[in-house]
């Protein structure tokens, strides 16, 4: 029963999410028509929008006002669009299939990809900057900053870089998750810490074991990735399959094995689960959620 009440949220969030996005991105009847379609095209209709849902979730620890969570949520999203339009193309990971359709570069051109990661990554700021009925300046300042740092040189586009550069070389664990904590685990640390601050302020041990939650399931959920590059298929990736073992990219696979990366997967789950502890209830969809990660490969 409350798998099935788990289930119906999910989904119920997920459409509202969509919903909100098809009303935030520009139309593509308006100049310039074919960015404007090309956004719409790269955001929508596709994923499973983890990062709102991690928002949303986090909200429900402070009582957040569901239409200022919605805001930030759709612009953690469009960062994470963003980011996918820029790794599939030529000059990154050359990719030609992203969430079961032709990426971005493909089905438009480079130019016009280049230019939709730009637009995207510049309207998300423009959301969060703006709009947030009861939230402080101070605190919707802090917010704007979270953003630039999880997805700026410190986060997710120096984790990329790394990436870029480690390919056919071989990382230690630390060094596989530092790049993971920045490339994957920022924008996942940002969507919970940004529901978070949508309501009541937390006190800073809250903050701190709300932080850990986070970061361990922002490695947890790479981990997974990792593994499931390996197992499904891409129709069920919707994204090319074995494309890192092809690339000869470092993985969680290639440096433990995929038994030993399934377990860290569990791992770093039941730390994550241990660090909502002093939220009880309250946390019971960040719980949830953490489930879902884990579970995409077990």
């Amino acid at each position: 029963m409350a798998n099935d009440n788990f289930t119906a949220w999910m989904t119920a969030t997920q459409q509202a999410v969509e919903g909100t996005l098809e009303a935030l991105l520009p139309d593509a009847s308006r100049a310039p028509h074919v960015l404007h379609e090309a956004m719409r095209y790269s955001t929508l209709q596709g994923g499973k929008r983890v990062r709102p849902l991690l928002a949303f979730a986090a909200a429900e620890l402070v009582g957040a006002d569901a239409a200022n969570v919605s805001r930030v949520a759709c612009a953690v999203e469009m960062i994470h669009a963003y980011s996918l339009v820029h790794d599939d193309m030529p000059c990154m990971d050359d990719d030609v299939l992203r969430r079961g359709k032709p990426t971005c570069h493909v089905q438009f051109d480079e130019a016009t990809a280049l230019l939709v990661g730009d637009a995207l990554q510049t309207l998300a700021f423009e959301l969060v900057a703006t709009g947030l009925p009861g939230v402080d300046a101070a605190q919707q300042l802090a917010m704007v900053k979270l953003l630039a740092q999880a997805s700026g040189h410190a986060g997710m586009a120096g984790g990329q870089a790394i990436d870029l550069s480690s390919v056919g070389k071989p990382l230690s664990q630390p060094e596989l998750e530092f790049m993971h904590l920045m490339k994957t685990g920022a924008l996942i640390r940002a969507s919970v810490l940004l529901g978070a601050m949508c309501g009541t302020p937390l006190d800073n041990a809250q903050t701190e074991a709300l932080d850990h939650f986070a970061k361990r399931m922002g490695l947890a959920f790479q981990v997974v990735d990792d593994v499931l590059d390996v197992e499904a298929d891409t129709a069920t990736l919707g994204k090319t399959a074995g494309k890192d073992a092809a690339n000869d990219k470092p993985t969680y696979v290639s440096l433990m094995g995929l038994g030993e990366a399934k377990a860290y997967a569990r791992d770093l789950y039941d730390d994550a689960l241990a660090a909502l502890a002093p939220f009880g209830d309250k946390a019971a969809r960040l719980k949830q959620l953490a489930d879902y990660i884990v579970a995409r490969s077990f």
